[in-house]
């Protein structure tokens, strides 16, 4: 299964270095960003299967502007926001506009990590899912293509025989003339 780029944007240090560290162990590509403002950046210029953003951030651009910038630039990069006890109004608000997820500080990192987990396998089924589609489609269209082959060839058999028959049925002919013109056919 392939791992997920993850983005963690957060105002605190030990906060970054702490999930980046936990998620590097567990094969997740980790890149950070310390504000707002430079997340935005980042989600600009590259694709991220997660963005885990603080809600609460100084600068002038928070975790709201961070979720709706990625649904912008690609539909299938999940959002989980990071939120204090005092603005879980504000993360239901962003659930709203199509955040996945949200967990309260302090990070309870096993509950973050099933979280992860979850959406791995969700986009791995989603992966298979749409392999699924198009080697359906393939098979489609080479059966729809073999079913008009095989109308066509049908047709002209058909063809043929009505025509060795209308030879056939001519008794004016020789009978050994008649099979050998019905042959020709």
């Amino acid at each position: 299964m392939q791992t997920l780029k993850i983005l963690v944007v957060d105002d605190d240090q030990v906060t970054r270095s702490l999930l980046k560290k936990r998620l590097t162990k567990l094969d997740y590509e980790i890149e950070t960003a310390d504000s707002g403002v430079e997340a935005i950046r980042m989600i600009s210029h590259q694709y991220f299967d997660v963005v885990l953003t603080d809600l609460m951030m100084p600068g002038g651009v928070d975790g709201i502007a961070v979720l709706e910038t990625a649904k912008e630039n690609n539909i299938k990069t999940e959002v989980i926001l990071i939120t204090a006890h005092g603005s879980i109004d504000n993360a239901i608000m962003a659930m709203k506009k199509g955040a996945t997820d949200y967990l309260q500080k302090p990070i309870n990192l096993d509950e973050l990590i099933l979280r992860l987990a979850k959406i791995q396998n969700l986009k791995h089924l989603i992966k298979n899912a749409s392999d699924l589609r198009v080697a359906m489609d393939v098979t489609e269209q080479a059966s729809g293509e073999t079913i008009q082959n095989l109308e066509i060839t049908v047709a002209e058999l058909e063809e043929r025989i009505t025509s060795m028959r209308s030879i056939l049925n001519r008794q004016e002919i020789a009978p050994e003339k008649r099979i050998g013109m019905a042959l020709a056919c």
